[in-house]
């Protein structure tokens, strides 16, 4: 049964925002109280946290599909729908996430740290927020946004200062087991390691961690072997190990050759030049070891390894090499940067970014692309003429038609908002003037005149600013 997963395909799908509420209010001897609509619920985010109790990607790989909560609608009387819960998903420390392409998003390492993968989809807005001087009594509100769909990667590199390579029986889950308190699986074959196991050695003042990385052999950054499955997990340690058998009984193997073809992997994998070597030469309490590592250190010093004699078995030479190891250790934690403070990058919008598209396709249809038209086509109930003559106002006002003018478009011409595999189609009737104009006071119920008191005034010029606010600036709905 698999038990340790370091690599998966998640899919993820954030909560849809709640709709908003078109109604009036009403009670005895006052029919029509005006709009009390509520706004819909946020959709709840799918959020990746690094937790240090997690391993392993292994639920991800049983359950691969995760979605959060969606917002609830909005209710009369002003009650705004609740917020859909976020769906925080645990993650080993070292995770990269990427999308389908490769692209690394994010890189996870430091307990809590965290990324939204999927953002949930706004709520609408409800009647009452919608309301305005012009447009006393909406008779509509704004639909919820979708929730993201997101397809990502998640690779598991592991986090650890020290890295055990070489061949397959060369010791590295023996030597594991002694330098700390881990107990990997042990056996006299090929291959008994299977997955990334880790250690924690302490050596005077300096705690380090350690990772036995299975046995790697010739070809292995090409994907023979186990190699290229978990080359990965030493990306990130400060100093490599390399383990070399002297007892081998292959006549054709020996500790040098060895050493030749784990560094030849590591070149061919890339990025682990920079990285500090030790060689150990493990399995001297063997009489032919013994001799075979006096034979070869002078040449493996000669080209300017750190050579430590050692054995797993009878404890030998096991204290110097970890002081060795804590030593370099301490040097790379000390050569490394500090941890800068988060940093808050602002990038400000052209003065000449008018926040939409408008382009000309082969077949004559006119393309409108942007986050507010196609956040606002999204928030339209099209079963609605009234919300459609709200869309249509509003994108006159953020200057889409006018685009459209420039851009050649005649009267008749098909014009569509958003992407081709999910766009509104209309045919474009230009207007004289602003749509709101032209149109009138939409919205409007003239048996309100007359009966607007102070407070009721106030609320009415509140809420057209808000409204205007809302067209020209980014927004999140409370």
């Amino acid at each position: 049964m698999t038990t340790f997963v370091d690599r998966v395909e998640l899919h993820v799908g954030a909560g849809n925002g709640g709709h908003g509420c078109a109604s009036v209010h009403r009670e005895k001897f006052k029919p029509l109280g005006g709009p009390d609509g509520g706004n819909g619920g946020r959709g709840g985010d799918v959020i990746l946290t690094v937790d240090q109790s997690v391993t392993t990607l292994l639920d991800y790989h049983h359950s691969p599909h995760r979605k959060a909560t969606n917002g609830k609608p909005g209710e009369g009387g002003f009650r705004a729908g609740k917020d859909g819960q976020d769906l925080v998903l645990p993650v080993p420390d070292g995770t990269v996430v990427l999308d389908k392409a490769g692209n690394v998003l994010a890189d996870m390492v430091g307990h809590g740290t965290s990324y939204i993968a999927a953002q949930g989809g706004r709520g609408g807005l409800g009647n009452a927020a919608l309301a305005s001087a012009r447009r006393k009594a909406p008779g509509f509100a704004l639909l919820g946004e979708p929730g993201d769909l997101q397809d990502i990667v998640l690779e598991l590199k592991t986090v650890a200062d020290v890295a055990l390579v070489g061949y397959p029986s060369a010791g590295k889950s023996s030597l594991i087991s002694v330098l700390s308190a881990a107990k990997p699986k042990i056996a006299d074959y090929p291959f008994t390691t299977l997955v990334p196991n880790l250690g924690v050695v302490t050596a005077g003042a300096t705690v380090y961690t350690i990772a036995d990385v299975p046995g790697l052999i010739p070809g292995a950054s090409q994907g023979k072997g186990l190699g290229l499955e978990f080359l990965r997990h030493v990306e990130r340690c400060s100093v490599l190990v390399h383990v070399l058998d002297t007892a081998v009984l292959e006549s054709d193997r020996d500790p040098v050759s060895d050493l030749d073809v784990i560094e030849e992997e590591l070149k061919q994998y890339g990025g682990l030049d920079d990285r500090p070597r030790i060689v150990v030469l493990n399995k001297i309490d063997v009489t032919d070891g013994k001799d075979l590592a006096e034979m070869v250190r002078p040449d493996l010093e000669a080209r300017g390894y750190r050579v430590f004699e050692v054995s797993a078995v009878a404890h030998l030479g096991l204290k110097e090499l970890s002081y060795a190891l804590a030593d370099l250790v301490a040097k790379a934690r000390a050569a490394r940067p500090e941890e800068e403070a988060t940093r808050i990058v602002i990038r400000p919008k052209a003065v000449d970014d008018a926040g939409f598209t408008v382009t000309r396709e082969d077949d004559g249809l006119f393309r409108v692309r942007g986050e507010k038209p196609e956040r606002w086509v999204r928030q339209t109930d099209f079963n609605n003429d009234e919300a459609v003559g709200y869309l249509a106002d509003r994108l006159n006002r953020l200057g889409v038609e006018e685009e459209l003018m420039k851009a050649g478009a005649r009267a008749g011409d098909g014009v569509a908002i958003g992407p081709e595999e999910n766009a509104v189609v209309f045919d474009w009737e230009p207007s004289v003037t602003a749509g709101a104009e032209m149109l009138g006071r939409r919205g409007e119920d003239h048996r309100f005149e007359g009966a607007r008191p102070a407070a009721q005034r106030r609320r009415d010029r509140q809420a057209e600013r808000d409204e205007a606010q809302r067209d020209f600036d980014d927004f999140e709905p409370f």
